[in-house]
């Protein structure tokens, strides 16, 4: 969301645990531009687990061949910081950091920090260049919660935030040599795929189906790929606003509600009574739904918030969502298996007119990440859930009714049969 409010162009997510390599690799060929810059997430090592790189922003820049820049936070720390570059460097064994930079840091120790780092990298690598500094600066600064950054449209000065920090960056760094390394990189290993024609994405004939999709303030989290995968098996994307909208378009053949921050819309949500009921509606009559983490706290009767105040919401999930004070679950996931209490906590005559044939079975092997402080009262689930080193087993998700609903948020092209179930029924239950 960042990326495309400063940009301007859509922002794609790389991820080899989702994706797989050949996945990466083909959704970073279809970048039209000159170009491409990956940002890493946590640590350039983090991945899945501590015995490798899978998972890990290394891995994506080994499988592509892209370049790094190793951005190190010096605010904390003086002399040190020298230690920690020779560290990453050690275990860079493809060779792929080409250029260090040195975040919140005052100019005056930067110099003195310089030619002893300058000094310090050349004894180690004759390819790894220093190109500068950003200094500390509270006027940049992005404040975050308990999910993560405070989202762009809530930032009234975000355009002005970032022109600062490229200014500071402009000024600060050897962007030539920057420009440089990125130069370098067409000459090399994956670029040169790149280099070839990209077959423009295949759709499906148009199905007459629309989907229903949550997108606003409160429901801002979704993969791109997932819409666009929709979009290709023919079916047609309407977003409509939970907190501003009246109502579902009675028209559409499915439901989608994606994740994003509820919680801070809950007095909203709870007033928005002509949305609620147009939810319940569509749901109880059975209109095929997926609901994802904000979008599955939606459809509790009651969400209390941090503060211990409840509010009343949609209902269609018999159960309360309440907040726990921690972070209940972080991290990758996959569908091992399907469960018989599939049922447990759902309405009477949503049982009775739920089918569990393939809608539900070919979930097993869905992959997806979960991240969230609330927990639901809602305790016997359809679905089990794994770490991706099996280590650790839950349940997840609230079915019936036509519904899956829970808190993973799903990358959809980890098992695309499922999306090929989920138009189904959307198209059996648009005939019924």
């Amino acid at each position: 969301m960042f990326h495309e409010r400063v940009l301007g162009v859509e922002s794609r997510n790389l991820d080899t645990f989702f994706a797989g390599k050949e996945g990466v690799l083909e959704i970073l060929k279809s970048c039209k531009k000159e170009y491409a810059v990956i940002e890493g997430v946590m640590g350039l090592y983090d991945g899945i687990n501590v015995s490798g790189i899978e998972g890990s922003g290394y891995e994506t820049a080994k499988i592509t061949g892209t370049p790094i820049v190793l951005v190190m936070d010096a605010s904390a720390v003086g002399r040190t910081v020298i230690s920690l570059i020779k560290g990453m460097l050690l275990d860079d064994t493809e060779h792929l950091i080409k250029g260090i930079i040195l975040n919140r840091i005052s100019k005056s120790y930067y110099e003195k920090l310089e030619p002893v780092l300058k000094d310090s990298i050349l004894q180690m690598r004759a390819d790894v260049r220093l190109l500068g500094f950003l200094p500390k600066d509270p006027g940049i600064s992005i404040e975050s919660r308990h999910l993560g950054l405070v989202l762009p449209g809530e930032i009234k000065d975000i355009r002005e935030k970032i022109s600062q920090a490229a200014l500071l960056l402009e000024k600060n760094t050897d962007m030539a040599t920057l420009r440089a390394i990125m130069d370098d990189s067409v000459t090399e290993g994956f670029s040169e795929s790149r280099k070839k024609q990209i077959d423009p994405p295949r759709y499906m004939k148009k199905t007459n189906l629309t989907l229903a999709v949550a997108r606003d303030d409160a429901f801002c989290f979704y993969y791109r790929d997932n819409l666009e995968l929709i979009e290709k098996k023919g079916v047609s994307v309407r977003f409509f606003s939970p907190l501003c909208d009246t109502g579902i378009d009675e028209n559409v053949n499915g439901i989608l509600l994606g994740g994003g921050y509820p919680e801070l819309y809950l007095k909203q949500l709870s007033e928005n009574k002509s949305m609620l009921e147009s939810v319940r509606k569509a749901l109880d009559n059975g209109i095929p739904s997926l609901a994802e983490c904000g979008g599955f706290m939606y459809l509790h009767k009651r969400v209390t918030d941090k503060s211990g105040k409840r509010f009343e919401i949609a209902g269609v999930c018999d159960g309360d969502c309440n907040y726990s004070g921690h972070l209940v679950r972080f991290g990758y996931m996959e569908i091992i298996k399907v469960n018989n209490s599939d049922t447990e906590g759902m309405k009477k005559e949503q049982k009775t007119r739920y089918k569990a044939d393939g809608f539900i079975e070919c979930m097993t092997g869905l992959r997806g990440h979960e991240f969230h402080y609330y927990e639901s009262t809602c305790s016997k689930l359809a679905l089990t859930a794994a770490k991706p080193d099996k280590s650790k087993e839950w349940g997840c998700m609230v079915t019936g009714n036509n519904g899956i609903w829970g808190f993973p948020h799903f990358y959809y092209n980890s098992k695309p049969e499922f999306i090929d179930y989920f138009i189904q029924r959307m198209k059996e239950v648009s005939v019924g």
